[in-house]
């Protein structure tokens, strides 16, 4: 029912842009409104917030669906309100971003603008949905009841790689609320979350205590991180004063 309903607004609005992150639920967004014949045109927005294999994903998954992918790229910390890093720094930024994305859509032809909140992603704490919906931005998946479970199930049938990829927060959540957001600590925690992701971690955070990486990884890693811990301090020295271990485990999307 919510795939055909899903197909009939795409029959409905045959025309839009789409806020495309590469990740689960954009990329199942896309995938359904191409398949229903839709002119959808995904837009990847590039700012330091993003680590470069997003990006890549983006490319991979738009080659697959033969469909062009437009990159727009905005210095996100040249805006004040973002760069100082208030408690609701996501509302600034969303509405900088989305802001940036409409006009462009303006000026390619295009009036309906999309994103890939779902059903699961509870409004009540994310002042980024509040700036997507002063913009307009539309939410089919979150309009017709699709949950994070479900976009993960439809999009394994359809055969994106995307389907199990881990939820992933920009870098900037990785930095204390009140801490001013520079390129060079992005960079370094970029370079950090990659470097334990080469040791074989997966859907972790390195969070920024004051010069040091406090790092959170999912129940199950935890004791490989005690028996690799020669090696992760090996990896983040250059970048880190010191590394410690979260040992309330990660969860949830943030």
């Amino acid at each position: 029912m919510k795939e055909y309903q899903l197909q009939c607004f795409f029959q409905e609005n045959p025309k839009a842009v789409l806020g495309f992150s590469g990740g689960v639920d954009s990329a199942y967004l896309l995938w359904a409104g191409l398949r229903a014949g839709a002119q959808i045109r995904p837009y990847f927005i590039k700012t330091p917030f993003q680590p470069m294999f997003e990006l890549d994903d983006a490319k991979r998954l738009a080659g697959q669906l033969g469909t062009e992918l437009m990159v727009l790229e905005i210095d996100i910390l040249e805006d004040a309100e973002v760069a100082e890093n208030p408690q609701n720094r996501c509302y600034y930024c969303k509405r900088k971003l989305f802001g940036a994305l409409k006009e462009q859509a303006s000026r390619d032809g295009y009036s309906l603008l999309l994103d890939g909140t779902n059903a699961s992603d509870n409004n009540s704490d994310r002042p980024g949905m509040k700036a997507a919906k002063e913009l307009e931005v539309c939410s089919p998946l979150r309009d017709f009841g699709f949950s994070k479970e479900e976009i993960r199930r439809y999009s394994k049938r359809a055969g994106l790689f995307t389907w199990d990829k881990p939820a992933y927060a920009c870098l900037a959540t990785r930095i204390p609320s009140g801490r001013r957001i520079s390129a060079d600590v992005l960079e370094k925690i970029e370079i950090g979350e990659g470097a334990l992701a080469e040791l074989g971690f997966s859907d972790f955070r390195i969070r920024l205590y004051g010069e040091a990486a406090r790092i959170q990884l999912p129940a199950e890693q935890m004791a490989m991180a005690l028996e690799r811990r020669a090696e992760i301090r090996r990896v983040l020295q250059p970048w880190f004063d010191g590394a410690f271990l979260d040992l309330q485990e990660r969860c949830g999307q943030r």
